[in-house]
């Protein structure tokens, strides 16, 4: 290292350089190998000196380098590698091919060294590089704009670094006068995954999956058509996990059952991605655009859970880009050009030539040894074992359950039940025991497989149709044989209580099956559960009991035979609307403060609720579990869903001619206004808050009406009519106080208050906040937000009081967080921000701001009135620490989880224990005064 150098500091640009088969070049030359390395020294050091670079370390043909400029780094590797490829070597075989790698990161010299994991990254992303190859890591070509003329980067994906447990995402630059086409990065593992790992062993099915595998090397859509319980899922999977290798963007794998609205399917692919949706931007297109230059296989499973969307998304996705191919898993085909449609067979009951067992035998063989303690079968029950494969047809699920049973059963007794379980099938198939399921039927429009035919074309089909449609029939009754005979085996109680348990969406505890049945159900679950028809899972806090989804949804059909969906599915929802109650009630049956996270496992009963009376049901029942969820939608970035479950409830109102009462209606019609106005849809918000008023004037309630009155002024200041807008909260608050409600009114309070801030009338608002407090304290459903706090401690930040601030601004963060109101805990760390930035501390303003804003980013909500406010706060923050420290710092705290972000401002040192704080004789921070706002964007029910 040169005796005087000038070591940068703060984000610094790391450069490793080597020449690739320098041992070998070496070998080759002999005693000309040295003028070589020296003449490649010196054109280094001569773009290094040019780009004002340190040099750290220079052994062998390797350099150590160091930029502060992240741009003038990758200049000065575009113009070395130019200067090697232009140079006049010896001959062509003396031309080194140095490979170059660099990566951007914070780092402070000590003693003329850096001693910084930065450091290793980057000789790790020069060590996966080529010869004649320039990588850099996605720090780095961030901070290197813009680039040399000319130049461009290559995005080749994620690539774990050896020695790195996270993954990198590596770019190639290009350039004129530089090679363009090399071999895949040398790193630990080359392509990611997010691939489920199995918990079974994956039996048999070589040739299928061989078939499948040529299928999608050669097609860009493989649709992989079966019933429910044919081994879709599993297949799907084990082959792309053979495919990892050639997809070097990833193979990405996601779930479309656990979509809920067909809007949602194009967000759980992004969300897998790891993409955030753009404001005012489809996010689709956001998801064409990623995968546009990608090569990467999706997989997406269970697509006939939301068909038309998945197809939509599908066409959009092979649109857009050449390199991605789709593997999608369904019950129906989509109908798209280029689709390859591969319907998976049953597994093999005959034995290969070469002697060894069927896959069908050998998975039974596998599942009785487990279901058996690891004891194998004895070898005297072979011919049972193909009896039972054969009798099942092969199907995988009906396997799994057969094996279930040899825990009490030997085989031989197995085969000779089923034996008599499908004589009867085959006796009774004009019958079709059980029958088949009505398309459209209410209440079961999301089962998740088909174990009968739904419907039979009433046209006379072609031979050719006849034969699929019977051969369907033929698998799905064999299928059902299985399930049936476990059904047979019941007694009326366990019988009744597995059709009940349909119902539920997902496991449940005791307290919750005896609620719904009001009865002891511990004799019946006992039954189930031993019969593996139902699957006990403990836990410390009790066991929870669910089923398989192809015994629901038989269950679901007996239910409906019974004629018992109806009282069944309307139980569900009155214990649904119990639990949320029970939500907002203590172990005395006393009210306590709202917790959100009291609702976060409620979520898919309370939907499935939803969609029965939306269906089926009750829209009255409906409209108050969807009143149960309001806060919670919008706390967690669902006022989407929120509005379309509302719509589904007002198309059900219409069809039945249920009558609602006013009263239940205004709350409806105001909760939709406040979902709207969180959506960013105004004119909706402002046609509900309108629609609600006039309800609730019609209901005579005075608090309701207080309430309704109170949220008038939020599409109001989402239009930017703020005088108005403060006008009518003052009318509300004053009659508010003269009917004695002013409780229900707290809502127009907070907005009065906003208002005050925004326009500087720091005074007031203080005043009016004070008053609010005891009023906020005494309701339950309020309190946890701790809104009062929240907006002082904005007040004092206007102030220039920092103590205050900070004392005002922890409580209501810690509140927030402690009761699952993440919408509003992201205010509350972007006012953190502003208060750290005002304390001196503006690495971690910088910090709080991005972990704010990648939150809000993955909830789709904006900061409503604060918005502007906390944009110019950025901005100054910028100017003050520069742009590469400011984005660093915000990329870091982007990178932060919601929990991790709140901990990071909860640990802000109070200003009484730093240095120079005002409280003790220092200079008094300087007050800052809220800017006045053009327009805000979308809000969250305000503070």
């Amino acid at each position: 290292m040169s005796p005087r150098i000038d070591l940068p500091s703060g984000l610094v640009t790391f450069v490793f350089t080597d020449i690739e088969g320098s041992t070998r070049l070496a070998q080759l030359l002999g005693p000309d190998y040295r003028p070589v390395l020296r003449e490649h020294r010196r054109l280094l050091r001569h773009t290094i000196a040019a780009a004002e670079g340190a040099e750290l370390l220079t052994e062998g043909d390797s350099f150590f380098l160091a930029f502060g400029d992240a741009t003038a780094a990758l200049t000065a590797c575009l113009t070395a590698q130019r200067a090697l490829a232009s140079h006049e070597w010896p001959t062509a075989d003396a031309v080194p091919r140095v490979r170059m790698g660099l990566h951007t990161g914070w780092a402070e010299p000590r003693d003329g060294e850096y001693v910084s994991p930065e450091v290793h990254r980057a000789a790790r992303v020069a060590a996966a590089a080529h010869g004649g190859q320039v990588l850099c890591s996605a720090a780095a070509a961030r901070h290197a704009e813009p680039l040399p003329p000319g130049a461009s980067l290559i995005d080749l994906g994620l690539h774990r670094l050896r020695g790195f447990d996270d993954r990198e995402r590596l770019f190639q630059l290009v350039a004129p006068g530089l090679e363009r086409q090399f071999p895949r990065p040398r790193t630990a593992d080359a392509s990611a995954h997010n691939l489920p790992t199995p918990v079974t062993s994956f039996v048999g099915r070589h040739a299928e999956r061989a078939e499948l595998k040529r299928l999608v090397e050669a097609h860009r859509l493989v649709t992989v058509l079966g019933a429910g319980g044919a081994g879709k899922t599993r297949l799907a999977v084990e082959l792309a996990v053979d495919l990892v290798e050639s997809h070097p963007d990833g193979v990405w794998f996601v779930d479309i059952a656990a979509v809920t609205d067909p809007g949602l399917v194009a967000f759980e692919v992004a969300a897998v991605l790891g993409l955030r949706p753009e404001p005012g931007r489809p996010m689709v297109d956001t998801l064409v655009e990623y995968a546009a230059a990608r090569r990467m296989l999706v997989l997406l499973d269970t697509c006939d859970a939301q068909p038309a969307a998945s197809a939509d998304v599908i066409s959009r996705l092979l649109a857009g880009g050449v390199g991605v191919r789709v593997l999608a898993t369904s019950r129906e085909s989509f109908g798209l050009p280029g689709e390859v449609v591969w319907r998976i067979p049953s597994l093999s009951v005959d034995p290969p030539v070469d002697g060894a067992e069927s896959d069908a035998v050998a998975l039974l063989l596998d599942r009785t040894a487990a279901a058996r303690g690891g004891r194998p079968p004895d070898p005297a029950e072979s011919a049972d074992l193909r009896r039972v494969v054969r009798r099942l047809d092969g199907l995988p699920l009906a396997i799994e359950l057969a094996a279930a049973r040899l825990r009490v059963l030997s085989i031989g007794q197995l085969a000779e039940r089923l034996d008599d379980v499908l004589g009867t099938l085959d006796a009774g198939r004009e019958d079709r025991d059980p029958p088949a399921a009505e398309p459209g039927r209410p209440g079961d429009g999301q089962d998740p497989v088909d174990l009968v035919p739904a419907a039979v074309a009433t046209a006379s089909p072609s031979p050719a149709l006849r034969a699929v449609q019977r051969s369907a029939i033929e698998r799905h009754l064999t299928m059902q044989a299985t399930v049936t005979w476990s059904y047979r085996t019941l007694g009326p109680r366990a019988a009744r209580l597995l059709r009940w348990l349909a119902v539920f969406a997902g496991p449940v505890d005791l307290a919750a099956v005896e609620w719904l049945l009001g009865d002891d159900p511990l004799d019946p679950l006992s039954v189930l559960v031993d019969k593996s028809m139902v699957l006990a899972e403990p836990h410390a806090s009790g066991s929870t009991y669910r089923m398989l989804d192809p015994i629901r949804a038989y269950a679901a059909r007996r239910l409906v035979e019974a004629g018992e969906e109806q009282s069944a599915r309307n139980r569900h929802v009155a214990w649904s609307m119990h639990a949320l109650e029970r939500a907002h009630l203590g172990p005395d049956g006393r009210p306590v403060t709202l917790s959100l996270y009291a609702l976060d496992p409620l979520a898919g009963e309370l939907r499935a609720a939803l969609r029965w009376c939306a269906t089926g049901g009750s829209a009255r029942a409906g409209l108050r579990v969807a009143g149960g969820l309001d806060q919670w939608w919008r706390e967690r970035g669902l006022a989407r869903e929120g509005r379309l479950w509302l719509f589904r409830l007002y198309g059900r109102i219409a069809e039945t001619g249920e009558r609602i009462p006013e009263a239940e209606l205004a709350a409806a019609y105001h909760m939709h206004s406040l979902h709207a106005g969180a959506d960013g849809e105004f004119a909706e918000e402002l046609r509900y808050s309108q629609r609600a008023e006039a309800a609730a004037r019609q209901a005579g309630d005075a608090g309701l009406l207080a309430r309704v009155l109170a949220g008038r002024a939020a599409p109001l200041v989402d239009m930017g009519q703020f005088t108005e807008a403060e006008r009518i909260c003052r009318e509300v608050i004053d009659w508010a106080s003269g009917q004695e409600v002013i409780g229900d009114a707290l809502f127009g309070v907070f907005s009065l208050a906003e208002l005050l801030w925004r326009r500087g009338a720091l005074d007031e608002a203080a005043e009016l906040l004070g008053a609010a407090r005891p009023v906020e304290a005494a309701r339950p459903v309020e309190r946890g937000r701790r809104s009062v706090d929240m907006l002082l401690g904005m007040v004092a930040l206007a102030r220039g009081d920092l103590v205050a601030t900070h004392e005002h601004l922890q409580v209501a963060l810690r509140s927030r967080m402690s009761h699952g109101f993440h919408g509003r805990a992201c205010d509350t760390l972007n006012a953190m921000a502003v208060r750290c930035a005002v304390g001196g501390d503006g690495l971690t303003a910088a910090r709080l701001f991005g972990a704010a804003g990648a939150t809000r980013a993955k909830m789709r909500c904006a900061p409503g009135i604060y918005g502007d406010y906390w944009a110019q706060r950025q901005g100054e923050l910028r100017r003050e620490l520069g742009d590469a420290a400011f984005d660093g710092a915000y990329g870091e705290g982007a990178e932060l989880g919601l929990e991790e972000a709140a901990a990071l401002a909860l640990a802000v040192e109070h200003p009484d224990l730093a240095a120079g704080s005002a409280r003790f004789g220092h200079a008094r921070v300087a007050p800052r005064q809220p800017v006045t706002p053009e327009r805000p964007r979308h809000h969250t029910g305000h503070a």
